[in-house]
């Protein structure tokens, strides 16, 4: 019985997928949604022989899947991942379904699995990873999510769970770190060196301040953002641990790429390679994306992938959807950067501050429940750090249900009020801020989830792009 009842509900599954898909929609959750319900565990049993990778952690899920699945491409392992961003229980069961035959099966045998880390511990009852990837935890969406140090123990809870699932950890994040502490699982740590990055500016707003053991303030060595950096209780001794995967130097960040270099532990490397230390392109730009790569270079080693092969994929990497996704129009770049809590932002607008160019920029805010319905998290965004590149903005545009509430913090950041403009509709939106550009300048959007969606399903038409789901 159980067979034909797995078999019916991965065809009606199929059947729903490609319907969906006929009528441009995503059909990215709503048939792993029903499968559930009709056969539940569903996906423990079609996901049973698959070599799984699973990314997870507050920022960077997305941009280090894709490096990862861009590493996987050079060597050429056929692989299933969850391109779309549905990274709840519903879009990863869909993404397993769509690869299976109707007896449950595939011709593929590995998965790359992006996975909300609210969502990590429900997932874990049904999936074991081979390899965790966690980038790491900062306060994102709390209506939804609940306090930070709830999600990480929902995250070390999933983990407790599982039996040969190898680490791949943050080693800055005094948080990720504990996901350790009392595991005795493999670990890899990745991370940079104290001399790695000398221009890290005050941190604002870090998240994880005191220590989670004896509540005594950290000191750092160095800060790279945030409360990323060598932290240290001189309480009880917690500490950064050493690295495997060390970013030793930032030699550049550019408003295209990154150089770094960086060494890795002799005992990760294959035995042919024979060195250690390494100088990278990484085709992404913003310092966050350094930590991106460093964790996806840090399961590239796990995985014995040869480091030429690392290397060319950082340098070749394409920007994914939404994440410093690039559009050309004609001899002009909009650029879509999804925003989503405050350290993410502040690293955005550390981006932005660097271009020398003239720009136009594009805040589109919602608070529907993908987003976070509270907004006030605006307001722990340093858009003060505007002022520093007035003058190259052209244009200033709100939008979204919550453009007034965007409107109203960038007048308290100082910025001119009469250069803001509020465009409801996303249309009129881009349609106004590409008019009267000029040659080499860059149009910036950057929206929250569901305004990202919505303003995606414009820019596709008009640019003729991918499905997001593609």
């Amino acid at each position: 019985m159980k067979g034909i009842k797995l078999t019916s509900t991965i065809l009606l599954s199929k059947i729903i997928i490609k319907g969906l898909r006929m009528i441009k929609r995503g059909g990215t959750s709503l048939p792993g949604k029903i499968a559930n319900k009709l056969c539940p565990g569903i996906l423990k049993d079609i996901a049973s022989n698959f070599y799984i990778i699973m990314v997870t952690g507050t920022n960077g899920k997305t941009t280090t899947s894709r490096i990862i699945e861009q590493i996987l491409k050079e060597t050429g392992t056929s692989y299933i991942a969850n391109r779309s961003g549905a990274n709840l229980l519903s879009g990863i069961t869909t993404t397993f379904l769509q690869s299976v035959n109707l007896h449950g099966r595939s011709s593929v045998s590995t998965a790359l699995i992006e996975i909300d880390e609210a969502a990590f511990k429900a997932v874990t009852v049904f999936l074991e990873p081979d390899i965790l990837v966690v980038t790491n935890f900062f306060r994102d969406q709390l209506d939804r999510y609940g306090e930070l140090y709830s999600t990480l123990k929902d995250v070390a809870a999933g983990i407790s769970k599982t039996r040969k699932t190898r680490l791949i950890l943050n080693a800055d994040d005094s948080l990720c770190v504990s996901l350790a502490r009392d595991s005795q699982k493999s670990v890899i740590y990745y991370g940079f060196a104290p001399e790695a990055y000398l221009d890290a500016k005050a941190s604002e707003n870090a998240d994880a301040s005191y220590c989670l053991y004896c509540q005594t303030k950290y000191t750092y060595t160095n800060k790279v953002y945030g409360h990323l950096g060598g932290f240290a209780c001189p309480g009880c001794g917690y500490r950064k641990p050493d690295c495997h995967v060390v970013c030793t130097q930032v030699e550049a960040i550019t408003g295209s790429h990154s150089v770094i270099r960086f060494t890795v532990d002799d005992g990760l490397l294959p035995s042919c390679d024979g060195r250690n230390a390494y100088t990278a392109k990484i085709n992404l730009p913003g310092l966050y994306n350094i930590y991106n790569s460093l964790a996806a270079i840090s399961c590239g080693v796990s995985l014995g992938i040869s480091m030429d092969k690392i290397l060319y994929a950082l340098a070749s990497f394409e920007n994914g959807f939404g994440r410093m996704e690039t559009i050309k129009a004609r001899d002009r770049e909009l650029k879509v950067i999804l925003v989503k809590n405050p350290a993410g932002f502040n690293q955005v607008l550390d981006y932005l501050v660097t271009d020398e160019q003239t720009m136009r920029l594009a805040f589109a805010i919602n608070d529907n429940l993908a987003d976070g319905t509270d907004v006030s998290w605006l307001w722990d965004v340093n858009f003060e750090k505007l002022s520093a590149a007035a003058e190259r903005i052209d244009g200033l545009f709100v939008s979204g249900i919550r453009a007034e509430d965007m409107a109203l913090r960038l007048k308290y950041a100082g910025l001119d009020t009469k250069k803001i403009e509020l465009i409801k509709d996303y249309g009129a939106l881009i349609e106004k801020g590409l008019s009267s550009m000029k040659e080499g300048e860059t149009f910036y959007l950057l929206p929250t989830y569901t305004a990202l969606l919505d303003m995606r399903k414009f820019l596709k038409k008009k640019f003729n792009l991918k499905e997001f789901w593609q």
